[in-house]
């Protein structure tokens, strides 16, 4: 990886746990001066890194938004490949592992159904469970912070700032909060889900009116939305967001999209 001022993301995964021929589930690898994370870890990820060329042997660190499987349910299967893959026989700095309260048990709950040992690897494994709204160093030179959305019990959207002051928020999975909107004021990019079109049928998760307004309060430089259900396969994507005038790009994630920020 080249260590410049510019963060790269790889989108893994665009869609949701519905299987999708074009749209694996949630998982975005950024690249930020020369380190490495990946942005939940749903069950395609491993195999989504590997067809995207990205240097999964060596990622630094995992940031887990909540413990629904698609978003989480590839950690134990990505472990359990590190453990007795070639490519990380010499591995010696430690891989570390983000979430909230919970994230240790629900690890070492996959561990224990077959005595796995998932965390006794040929590197160290650090497991960091933060609180909202707490700033903490996820990668060198690059602080974040937690903000709880409305989701799950234990679901968080994150917001990035590296050593240049390039910023990001990943949103993950939320309701509408216009917290979040403040919480995602002025970045670089604003990664948000929108799952439906319109109408939808949970509170749980965004529609493009929701999301539309979300960038507009943000005023992002450039936004990405993300997490579609097939209903999205039905619309023309730019001209459904063009209704809303969002005030700044807006891009729609697909699997295997390379961005620079």
């Amino acid at each position: 990886m080249i260590n410049d001022k510019r963060m790269k993301l790889v989108v893994l995964g665009s869609g949701t746990s519905v299987p999708h021929p074009r749209r694996s589930s949630a998982g975005f690898w950024l690249e930020i001066k020369g380190h490495s994370l990946l942005l939940d870890c749903s069950a395609s990820a491993a195999d989504r890194m590997a067809r995207e060329n990205l240097d999964w042997a060596n990622l630094d660190a995992i940031w887990i938004s909540h413990f629904h499987l698609d978003h989480v349910g590839g950690i134990a299967p990505f472990l359990f490949g590190t453990k007795y893959a070639p490519e990380t026989r010499n591995r010696t700095k430690p891989l570390k592992l983000f979430g909230t309260k919970g994230l240790r048990q629900l690890i070492e709950s996959f561990d224990n159904a077959n005595e796995y040992n998932l965390l006794k690897q040929p590197f160290p494994i650090e497991i960091v469970e933060m609180d909202q709204l707490e700033k903490f160093e996820i990668l060198p030179g690059t602080e974040a912070v937690a903000m709880k959305t409305r989701h799950t019990s234990d679901s968080h959207a994150i917001h990035l700032r590296d050593s240049s002051d390039k910023t990001i928020v990943y949103t993950a999975d939320t309701g509408f909060d216009k917290n979040l909107g403040a919480f995602a004021r002025n970045v670089d990019l604003l990664l948000m889900e929108c799952s439906f079109v319109k109408e939808k049928p949970v509170e749980t998760h965004l529609e493009l009116a929701e999301a539309a307004h979300l960038i507009r309060y943000a005023k992002p430089k450039k936004a990405m939305l993300t997490h579609f259900y097939a209903e999205w396969d039905a619309v023309d994507f730019q001209k459904e967001v063009a209704k809303f005038s969002p005030l700044c790009e807006v891009l729609e994630a697909f699997d295997g999209l390379r961005v620079e920020i």
